[in-house]
């Protein structure tokens, strides 16, 4: 699915290392993450691993989508300073379901004096 995104303002942090992009998008239903992370990333000429989508609202009753979105240039910065949360909402659900999987469960004593 492609998107049509439009940039409304464009902030650069120096500081921190990254683009804050201001966007609208005008379509019939509210678009992915994943799908605004990838057309963000192709607007920007940057890998979608470097793009993390802060907010995206949609006003009831319209078809407008605003959002805000980092883009950094290197994913080592991103990860360093995104948020925890946002970085799990921008993977999606295939690396929420790779952080759940148990870990082993811990040895009992009788295995631990073998």
């Amino acid at each position: 699915m492609t998107v049509k995104l439009e940039l409304t303002s464009t902030r650069i942090n120096k500081v921190v290392g990254r683009k804050e992009l201001a966007f609208k998008i005008v379509e019939a239903s509210t678009p992915s993450r994943a799908d605004v992370r990838r057309e963000i990333s192709v607007l920007m000429r940057t890998e979608p691993d470097n793009v993390y989508v802060r907010i995206l609202n949609t006003k009831s009753g319209t078809r407008v989508t605003t959002g805000v979105a980092h883009v950094y240039s290197d994913t080592a910065t991103a990860l360093a300073v995104e948020p925890k949360y946002i970085i799990a909402r921008n993977k999606g659900k295939e690396a929420a379901k790779a952080e759940e999987k148990p870990a082993a469960a811990p040895a009992t004593p009788e295995e631990e004096k073998k």
